[in-house]
């Protein structure tokens, strides 16, 4: 029985640092995106990002490619450390610099656009995975041209609503915000800095008070059905682990903007071309993306840890019975 127990003892000091270390490599990312009132780039995934229906979301397309849309939670700044007004340069907000996502950078009134009207207003943002941070959003100022390059000077120098660790409820953070009277189309521009990281995130939301007088008529925009985040999960080329880190931006080749992009040049090359990473169309994974709030997104790791606990507990008393057989134990 001696040696039995010395060979659970050790059985059981591998798998502690094993457990560690499977759940210290698991996801760890703080990807999101507004969804009321929805981003541009929630809408126009909502409509496909395939074949999107309207023609500003084709025209995002066709700048940046398809793959930009599959990553619809990943438009951020992974060195902001609260300096966005310095290191986003005007013409490139709704993009956060990025290469990715400089389709959300054309100047047009016929961005898909939510109603919105001045006073009380519930906000919801979709979450990957619940961290701590600080939402702020701006609306533009009387006199928005939306067929003009978006500037930090079309925007109220100060937010009209700001919340730290707001609530996170069904994977969306939801606060309360009372929105500035204005009339016709604007844009609400969010900020959502990391406290616990330089990381950012930033969306551009077209919103219409009262009448458009945009092209895109008064058809309200739709945000994507978890259902549709799903099917889509498996062909996102978001690289949770390397979030948050300082490195190159492999979009572009050159260190443009520190630990804004750590995806790989051929996630890169993928999206310029609006071609799936791997080249294959099978079945969505829905543990990736698609998994949302601080309980659901830690399912795909418990699951794998899971696994590989089982799998190295069965092994190591395996080995350990074998020796102890030996020993005459």
């Amino acid at each position: 029985m001696t040696a039995r127990r010395k060979a659970a003892g050790l059985a059981l000091s591998t798998l502690v640092p094993l457990a560690l270390t499977v759940f210290a490599a698991g996801p760890a990312a703080a990807h999101g995106s507004m969804t009321d009132p929805v981003s541009r780039i929630s809408a126009c995934y909502a409509e496909g990002p395939e074949s999107p229906d309207s023609a500003a979301c084709k025209a995002m397309v066709a700048a940046g490619g398809v793959q930009a849309l599959y990553d619809w939670n990943g438009v951020r700044d992974g060195a902001a450390g609260g300096q966005s007004r310095t290191r986003i340069p005007d013409g490139k907000l709704c993009s956060a610099n990025s290469t990715e996502y400089k389709g959300l950078d054309l100047a047009r009134d016929d961005w898909p656009a939510s109603p919105m009207a001045a006073g009380a207003h519930t906000f919801r943002y979709k979450a990957t995975a619940p961290h701590k941070g600080t939402f702020e959003l701006y609306l533009t100022k009387d006199g928005y041209d939306p067929a003009k390059p978006l500037k930090w000077s079309d925007l109220e120098e100060k937010p009209f609503a700001k919340v730290t660790d707001p609530t996170l409820t069904g994977g969306d953070y939801v606060f309360e915000g009372k929105v500035p009277a204005r009339s016709g189309r604007h844009l609400i521009y969010s900020i959502w800095q990391r406290s616990d990281s330089p990381e950012a995130f930033y969306t551009c939301s077209d919103v219409v008070f009262g009448k458009d007088g945009g092209s895109a008529g008064t058809a309200a925009a739709t945000a994507p059905t978890e259902r549709q985040l799903a099917s889509g999960a498996d062909k996102s080329s978001m690289e949770h682990m390397h979030h948050g880190s300082t490195g190159k931006d492999a979009h572009s080749g050159a260190d443009t903007r520190s630990g804004a992009d750590a995806h790989s040049d051929a996630d890169a090359q993928s999206g310029a071309d609006g071609v799936r990473p791997d080249g294959s169309s099978g079945k969505a994974v829905t543990t990736q993306l698609a998994e949302t709030g601080g309980d659901d997104s830690t399912a795909p790791l418990a699951i794998g840890g899971a696994a590989v606990l089982a799998l190295g507990a069965s092994l190591l008393f395996a080995a350990a019975r074998r020796k102890a057989a030996r020993n005459g134990g």
